[in-house]
């Protein structure tokens, strides 16, 4: 509920739920089935987001803490650290396409809060993300674990579907999203597309005095 949001410095007050409802739409116009459905409702706390519940695989983590350097097969390693026993270990990702096509999916609508609880593994191998009130801002803040992909080339499959948002994001999407979010933040979105597309790899964190990795990471 919208009632029920924290006040952030640099998000203004009231609009994680209609951000939660863009993240949504972009997701649908790449045609990943990246975010569950996600509409604006009304309950008993009042106007909010409601989104549609995926059961999880307990068993299977796409992305994981393992011991420093046992990357395992099927992964990319993303950072080195200290656990909270001051135990060497690395954050880890797995090196599979819905991963990639949601680290895509992150920089289109800069998000802010790709933590590793953020992940759903789905029992027929697919991923969902989840929690996506923290997108769309007009300057860079993306913060993910999702940076296994660095400079990797982008699919000519990911070109398709950053090629389809940019086509939607100049008609009905682009309309939809003006109903959402501030006209300079989806005309910001359209710029991050046609950079990923003139691009051609996966962008690495950019300078700046903000994190790249959330904190928590998970």
């Amino acid at each position: 509920p919208i009632a029920g949001e924290r006040p952030l410095w640099d998000f203004p007050d009231g609009t994680l739920a209609a951000r939660e409802v863009a993240a949504y739409a972009v997701s649908e116009a790449l045609g990943w089935d990246i975010v569950p459905p996600t509409a604006l409702g009304d309950g008993p706390h009042g106007p909010g987001m409601v989104q549609l519940w995926r059961d999880e695989v307990e068993d299977q983590a796409p992305v994981d803490i393992v011991g420093e350097g046992e990357v395992p097969d099927g992964f990319r390693h993303v950072f080195d650290g200290l656990d909270a026993h001051d135990q060497a270990v690395s954050l880890v990702h797995e090196d599979s396409e819905p991963l990639r096509r949601m680290a895509l999916f992150d920089v289109v609508v800069n998000n802010a809060d790709r933590k590793g609880g953020h992940v759903l593994p789905m029992a027929d191998g697919h991923r969902h993300g989840v929690d996506h009130g923290l997108t769309f801002h007009v300057e860079n803040k993306l913060r993910t674990v999702l940076w296994g992909f660095v400079g990797d080339a982008i699919s000519a499959e990911e070109a398709d579907g950053l090629r389809r948002l940019s086509a939607e994001l100049d008609g009905e999407l682009g309309a939809t999203l003006s109903t959402m979010l501030a006209d300079d933040e989806v005309e910001t979105t359209r710029r991050r597309v046609a950079r990923l597309l003139a691009r051609g790899t996966f962008p690495g964190p950019r300078s700046s005095s903000y994190p790249v990795i959330p904190w928590p990471p998970f």
